[in-house]
């Protein structure tokens, strides 16, 4: 199982995009990028015209928080990975056409309070799973803990899925979340409020280490 930080980038305008992966390019080797249209989450962020000729070298998860997910996937073509809310899908025969002829792969995340049952019948063909530990749409929030359960079923249904946790998470969430399953851990202002981005990404990845040896919960 690869363990991961990854930067969780969420902004308004393509220079702090590119600002922000110059920050922690040399660090990892995936890039999450937030994309709000102030319907499905109260937040408006970059959209299809600043994600075109994204810098080579890294990775890059798509994480749609926005309505008709498709349409805007149909627009960007790539070798992206798109993660998906089961809560904004309307036809997923209309989801994974948009992502198969888009090149990309899909991801699905579900929000805290939207039961696993809601995301067990499009697992299938998912190359990750992301449990959101805040409600979406803004950074800075405070981690949810109570998700850390849905995280320890996943990991129980599946041993050796990708799961990612993403929201609030700081050197000792990270713990918390890994220990539950999470192998994956996207982080934004833990990592660009700090001066020295290195550095934070450093701790990060010690605190993920830590908790998923110690397996809390995991079985």
């Amino acid at each position: 199982m690869a363990l991961e930080v990854i930067p969780a980038i969420l902004v308004k305008t393509r220079e702090e995009l590119l600002g922000h992966i110059s920050r922690v390019r040399d660090y990892v080797k995936t890039i999450h990028i937030d994309v709000m249209d102030n319907k499905f989450v109260p937040n408006f962020t970059i959209g299809i015209k600043e994600l075109q000729e994204l810098p080579s070298g890294l990775k890059y998860e798509i994480h749609w928080m926005v309505q008709r997910p498709e349409e805007w996937i149909a627009k960007l073509k790539g070798p992206y990975l798109h993660m998906v809310h089961v809560e904004a899908v309307e036809s997923w025969e209309d989801l994974l056409k948009a992502v198969k002829e888009s090149g990309g792969a899909l991801g699905v995340a579900l929000n805290p309070e939207t039961p696993l049952e809601k995301l067990e019948p499009h697992l299938k063909g998912a190359k990750k799973i992301l449990v959101m530990s805040v409600h979406p749409g803004f950074y800075g929030q405070k981690y949810i803990p109570e998700v850390e359960a849905k995280v320890k079923e996943l990991r129980r249904m599946l041993p050796k899925a990708e799961i990612e946790v993403d929201g609030g998470i700081n050197p000792e969430t990270a713990v918390r979340a890994s220990g539950a399953g999470a192998d994956n851990l996207a982080a934004a202002s833990s990592i660009f409020a700090k001066p020295d981005a290195g550095k934070a990404i450093g701790e990060l990845k010690d605190a993920l280490k830590k908790g998923w040896e110690s397996g809390a919960g995991r079985g």
